[in-house]
């Protein structure tokens, strides 16, 4: 397949006795499945850079439609319903309605805050697991590759010394081949290296970013189902002054017991 996509290079880069190609022809296999390896390195790296990318940009268009409007709801059903049904945000308002049913349905008594803090946790987990996921490869990426790299220009100049030693003597025609070779693979294992710690390092400032903003909607919703819709984040004007919540705030989507009324079920156990 390789030799396929290079036999396809234009005339000019075969003329070339010093170019890609005939490097790759004189270093043989060991060349080539180094290229080949790099290559699908690379690819693998923008690839994971663009999906990540889109699936940062989706979940922080989800958290501008959050703060604008899920809030001004009268229920968190209500505003899970604006939300898109794969959104990030709606994972962690589902999951936390789902707890507080399920609360009233343990046989051992559990504080309500903490069942609903776990479920809401775990949650909240598994979106920046998935958030994360493919980061580890561009970090080996970054790690290894220039190793890769290194190791066909080990065997570059290892042949150049070979041709020295078999013609007797160093010059330019012997050894240019070889050494330009070597430099070659140098040079593609640092063009691999560099993006992939550089699309590892904005993606993961990226994913810290939207990990913040996850962890306060958590902790606004773990609220408004810990005070059956009492306490709910203050609404902003255009201006961004705090603009104060309705006084008769609406229940939650489904009752739970409180922390007093599990204690006292504790107590009187």
């Amino acid at each position: 397949m390789l030799t396929t996509i290079l036999a396809a290079a234009p005339a000019a880069e075969g003329e070339n006795p010093y170019g890609l190609m005939a490097a790759l022809e004189q270093g043989g296999f060991i060349a080539q499945g180094t290229f080949a390896i790099m290559v699908i390195m690379s690819v693998v790296s923008f690839y994971i850079l663009f999906t990540k990318l889109f699936e940062q940009q989706k979940i922080m268009n989800q958290a501008k439609r959050v703060r604008a409007e899920f809030w001004r709801t009268n229920s968190l059903r209500e505003g899970a319903a604006k939300l898109d049904k794969n959104s990030a945000y709606r994972q962690l308002v589902d999951d936390g309605i789902e707890a507080q049913e399920q609360h009233s349905k343990l046989t051992d008594p559990v504080e309500a805050h903490d069942w609903l803090h776990g479920s809401l946790a775990r949650s909240e987990a598994a979106i920046n697991s998935k958030l994360g996921g493919g980061l580890a490869f561009l970090a080996t990426v970054g790690a290894t590759a220039p190793f890769i790299g290194l190791f066909g220009t080990v065997i570059g100049i290892y042949r150049a010394l070979i041709k020295i030693g078999m013609s007797g003597q160093a010059s330019i025609d012997a050894v240019a081949g070889p050494v330009g070779e070597a430099l070659i693979m140098t040079a593609l294992g640092l063009a691999v290296a560099v993006p992939a710690v550089l699309s590892y390092n904005w993606l993961q400032r990226r994913n810290k970013a939207i990990a913040e903003d996850l962890s306060a909607f958590s902790t606004a919703v773990l609220g408004y189902l810990a005070s059956n819709g009492a306490v709910r984040p203050s609404l902003t004007t255009a201006a961004g002054t705090p603009k104060a919540s309705p006084a008769a705030a609406p229940k939650a989507a489904a009752p739970s017991a409180t922390a007093g009324q599990v204690g006292g079920a504790q107590t009187r156990g």
